[in-house]
């Protein structure tokens, strides 16, 4: 039986999650985001086997995993961990890296200590379902005054219409301790709907140093991805959290991070992709609960064929947080003529002394370095793939991770591939 602390979460968000109705999101003045297509009560968890080795993974997984080097690795499939590693040294320094399930068994008084201390049900009928339902999930511990070199890895992958999948990942590092976590959420292209109901959690204690990649890919399926996802960085620590959306038929998102104590620094740098008929709704906040804290969050974004995306962005610098300094970019670009983009920067400060700034632009492919790359002998669909691909590589060269930014690099440049049509038409109109 699981602890009590486990049980009673359970009990408490199963109310929330019955009550509730299922949400629509509403900005004022802006598109609003429904899943009233989504039908909830056809899809269900998944359960698989357990395999040995990364090749009796699914085939999506796999080409992920790449070879890379990895200092652990936890794999889940639909509902079920099916394949997890960590490195024998690592176990002997006290790391655990294994299913949150698992964990709870093995080290209930850890995970008590700080599961869901960010997260609640009470935020939605989905949050709500993560925390009643999910299965398997992710623990990471870095004990303190570790440091570990090579990536612990994380993935989710969906490979079944049909399927509901609730996810729980937790992630805690010690004082002085030093890691880097990637978290993937994978499918191929279904045929049929399917749902990631996800939370996650990360606690990075005094002096921690965090290297955080999330990566999404949900494929060309109707995958719908209703997450949330928060930070809290402690004294004098620091963490460099970039998301990655590659795909997804609707998603909906919450990433948040809070500089708590004095001493904490962030850098938040996201990017996305859309097309077909996509539609990605994102709202990050960088809170800061203390003062002599520093961050930045900048964020781009590309579009093409019908697809929709909004980003909305909020720095909340609380009573007494004096000394803070942070800012916010971010920068979405049309591909086609029928995509739509919201850039939606914001502010609240709540104390005097600190300095805070904010911008957000949607805009086009510049014609004008089109033409002059063209006078130089290069074709025109590559001169948008150059000009697209240079404008995000300062997001990709932040994830300071050779084998992830070929991946995201090749995944950028198989999408403009695929839209070299939409996007000539586009500039044949303008």
């Amino acid at each position: 039986m699981p602890p009590s602390f486990l049980e009673q979460s359970r009990r408490s968000a199963l109310e929330v999650y019955e009550r509730e109705p299922l949400p629509t999101w509403r900005r004022s003045g802006f598109w609003t985001t429904t899943v009233r297509n989504l039908r909830l009560d056809e899809l269900e968890p998944r359960h698989h086997d357990p395999v040995a080795s990364v090749e009796e993974l699914p085939e999506v997984a796999r080409e992920a995993l790449a070879d890379d080097e990895l200092a652990g690795l936890v794999v889940q499939r639909g509902a079920s961990t099916v394949h997890t590693t960590l490195d024998p040294a690592l176990a002997e320094q006290g790391v655990v890296f294994c299913s949150l399930e698992r964990a709870i068994e093995e080290h209930p008084e850890l995970v008590a200590r700080w599961y869901m201390k960010r997260l609640s049900a009470d935020e939605g009928k989905f949050s709500a379902a993560a925390a009643a339902f999910w299965t398997g999930g992710a623990f990471l511990h870095v004990p303190a005054e570790v440091r570990v070199e090579r990536p612990f890895q994380v993935v989710y992958v969906i490979d079944e219409p049909g399927t509901a999948q609730y996810a729980h990942t937790l992630a805690v590092v010690g004082q002085f301790a030093e890691c880097s976590l990637r978290e993937y959420c994978l499918a191929p292209d279904l045929e049929g709907q399917a749902l990631h109901a996800g939370a996650f959690e990360l606690y990075c204690q005094t002096g921690a140093q965090v290297k955080l990649a999330h990566v999404q890919d949900w494929g060309s399926g109707e995958v719908y991805d209703i997450s949330t996802k928060r930070v809290e960085i402690g004294r004098d620590a620091h963490c460099s959290w970039v998301p990655i959306h590659l795909g997804g038929h609707l998603t909906k998102q919450q990433l948040d991070i809070v500089t708590a104590e004095q001493g904490s620094d962030m850098r938040h740098t996201g990017l996305y992709f859309t097309e077909g008929q996509e539609h990605l709704d994102l709202f990050t906040t960088d809170l800061h609960e203390q003062g002599d804290t520093t961050g930045d969050t900048v964020w781009k974004g590309a579009l093409t064929g019908d697809s929709r995306a909004s980003y909305e962005g909020l720095i909340h610098i609380v009573e007494g947080a004096q000394n803070t300094h942070t800012y916010l970019q971010t920068h979405s670009m049309l591909l086609s003529p029928k995509a739509k983009a919201d850039a939606i920067p914001s502010l609240i400060v709540q104390t005097d002394n600190v300095s805070a700034s904010h911008g957000g632009t949607v805009g086009e492919v510049d014609e004008e370095l089109v033409f002059y790359m063209m006078t130089r002998g290069i074709s025109r669909p590559d001169a948008v793939r150059v000009l697209v691909e240079g404008y995000f590589e300062p997001v990709v060269q932040r994830l300071d991770d050779p084998s992830l930014e070929a991946l995201v690099r090749a995944r950028i440049a198989a999408k403009l591939s695929a839209a070299e049509q939409q996007v000539a038409a586009y500039a044949a109109e303008r």
